[in-house]
C-alpha cells in the first residue's frame, strides 16, 4: 500500500491544512448539532405524549369504590390516535394497534409514571400516566405517538448537516488554494526578480518601501543576498585585475630575456644572466601566485569587501580628535549601513574627505550615513567657506584646489582619489549643493 504524498507546493500544503482544521471542526459542530436536535425532538415527542395523556386524564374520574368512568369527550377520536384507559389492570379503552404496541401498553398499567419506546419497525414513544384516588392508583392513562416523523427529520438533519459541511469544506479548500496563491504571487514574483537580476549583475533592489511587512523582509533579505553576490563578483574581479596586473611586468621579463637569447647566439656568461633574469621573474610570478591565491583562500569563509559605515567613521573622527585637538569634532550619525567595500577601502575614500572639511570647517564636520536601495549614501559636511560655484566638478580634477591661497598644503589630489577609489569600488562620490559650506555626497555598494 502506498504512503499518501504531502502536495508538493506551499500553496497545497496550506490549503490541506486548512481544509483538515475546518473538517475536524465541521464534523464537532455537526456533531454536536444532531445530537441537540435528537435531544429537542425527544423532548418535542415527550412533551406532545404527555399532553395527550393529560388530556385524556381530564375526562377520567375514578369512584371511590375503585372504578373509572370515563366521560366522553367532545372530540372522542383521542382515543384512536394511541390512547388506552385501564382500570386496574384490565384495559377498558384501546385503540386500534398491532400487539406488539397493545401487550407494551398492558405492561405499563399499573407501573406508575414512566416513559417507554417500542423497538419495532414502527417506533413509538408511550407514557403511563396515574388515575390517583387518595394515595392509590386506580387507573392508568397510556398515550402513544409514532416517532417516525420525529426521526425522519433528524435524519434529514444529519444528511443535510453533512452535505452542507461537504460543500463548505470544498469551497474552503477552493478558496483557501486561491487566496493562498494570490498572496504567494509577489513571492515567485520578487524570487523571479531577484533571479533575473543576479544573473544579469544589476544594481537595481527591491527595497522596503511599498511592501507590505511581511513581503518588506523578505525583500530586505534578497537585497541582502543581492549585495552579498555583488560583493563577491566585485572581489573576484579586483582578484583577477590584481593577478593580471602584478604578473604583467615578470611575463614582460620572461619574454623579452627569452626574444634577446633566441635573436642571435651568446656566450656563456651572457646566457647564465639571462637565465638567472628568467628564473628570478619566475620566482616572482610564483610568489605573486600564491600570495593573492593564499588571500582568495583566507576570504573565501566571509563575505569579501563588507563594513560598518558608521564604525569607520567613527575610528577616523577619534583619529583626527587625538591628531588634530584644535580642529572642529567630527560628528557621526547613521543607520548602521553596511557597504560592500573593505574597512582599509572605506577609509581610504572617507579620509580625504574629511581632510578638506577639517581645512574649511568653522565649528563642525558631520558624517551621516543611510541605506538607500541598492547601496549605502554618506554624507559629509562641514560648516566651512564651501566650494565656489565656478568651480563646481572641477574640484575633482588633479591638481585644482577650492582656494589656493588658503594657506593648506593640500596638492589638490585627495579628492580626485577618493572619487576614483569610489568608482572602482562600483560607487561614486557627488559634490551636492548646500547653503552652508561643502557637503560631499558618497554613493558605495551595499554589502
Amino acid at each position: 500500500m502506498k504512503k499518501m504524498r504531502a502536495p508538493a507546493t506551499l500553496r497545497g500544503r496550506l490549503a490541506l491544512l486548512a481544509l483538515a482544521t475546518t473538517a475536524i471542526w465541521v464534523a464537532l459542530l455537526t456533531a454536536v448539532f444532531n445530537v441537540e436536535l435528537g435531544a429537542h425532538l425527544r423532548q418535542q415527542s415527550d412533551d406532545l405524549v404527555r399532553t395527550r395523556a393529560q388530556a385524556v386524564a381530564a375526562t377520567v374520574e375514578a369512584q371511590p369504590d375503585g372504578r373509572i368512568v370515563v366521560r366522553e369527550p367532545t372530540d372522542d377520536t383521542a382515543l384512536d390516535v394511541g390512547i388506552w384507559i385501564y382500570q386496574g389492570t384490565t384495559a377498558i379503552e384501546r385503540p386500534s394497534a398491532s400487539s406488539a404496541l397493545q401487550d407494551r401498553a398492558d405492561h405499563l398499567a399499573g407501573n406508575g409514571e414512566t416513559f417507554t419506546d417500542t423497538s419495532e419497525p414502527h417506533a413509538f414513544r408511550m407514557y403511563a400516566l396515574p388515575v390517583m384516588t387518595g394515595d392509590h392508583q386506580v387507573g392508568t392513562v397510556v398515550a402513544s405517538v409514532n416517532l417516525d416523523a420525529y426521526r425522519s427529520s433528524a435524519r434529514s438533519a444529519l444528511a443535510g448537516s453533512i452535505g452542507l459541511g461537504v460543500l463548505l469544506l470544498g469551497g474552503i479548500y477552493l478558496v483557501t488554494r486561491t487566496v493562498v496563491g494570490r498572496a504567494l504571487r509577489p513571492v515567485g514574483q520578487m524570487s523571479a526578480q531577484a533571479s533575473e537580476w543576479s544573473e544579469h549583475g544589476t544594481t537595481q533592489r527591491f527595497g522596503a518601501e511599498g511592501h507590505l511587512a511581511e513581503l518588506a523582509g523578505l525583500a530586505g533579505n534578497l537585497d541582502e543576498l543581492l549585495d552579498r553576490q555583488a560583493a563577491l563578483l566585485r572581489h573576484e574581479q579586483q582578484l583577477t585585475a590584481e593577478l593580471s596586473h602584478e604578473l604583467r611586468t615578470p611575463l614582460a621579463r620572461i619574454t623579452a630575456e627569452t626574444d634577446w637569447l633566441t635573436t642571435r647566439p651568446r656566450d656563456a656568461a651572457d646566457q647564465r644572466t639571462s637565465h638567472e633574469a628568467i628564473a628570478t621573474a619566475a620566482a616572482q610570478m610564483r610568489r605573486i601566485c600564491e600570495t593573492l591565491l593564499s588571500e582568495a583562500r583566507t576570504r573565501s569563509a566571509q563575505v569579501p569587501g563588507r563594513c560598518a559605515v558608521d564604525d569607520v567613521a567613527r575610528a577616523l573622527a577619534r583619529r583626527s580628535a587625538e591628531e588634530h585637538p584644535d580642529a572642529p569634532p567630527v560628528t557621526v550619525a547613521g543607520d548602521g549601513a553596511t557597504a560592500g567595500i573593505s574597512d582599509a577601502l572605506m577609509e581610504r575614500i572617507l579620509t580625504p574627505l574629511l581632510d578638506n572639511a577639517r581645512r574649511y570647517a568653522v565649528r563642525r564636520i558631520t558624517v551621516e550615513s543611510e541605506r538607500r536601495p541598492g547601496g549605502v549614501q554618506v554624507t559629509i559636511a562641514d560648516d566651512g567657506c564651501g566650494v565656489p560655484e565656478t568651480m563646481g566638478k572641477a574640484v575633482f580634477e588633479a591638481g585644482r584646489r577650492a582656494h589656493p591661497g588658503d594657506g593648506h598644503d593640500g596638492a589638490g589630489l585627495g579628492l580626485p582619489l577618493a572619487r576614483r577609489l569610489a568608482r572602482a569600488a562600483g560607487g561614486d562620490i557627488t559634490l551636492a549643493h548646500s547653503s552652508e559650506g561643502a557637503r560631499f555626497v558618497v554613493l558605495l555598494p551595499a554589502g
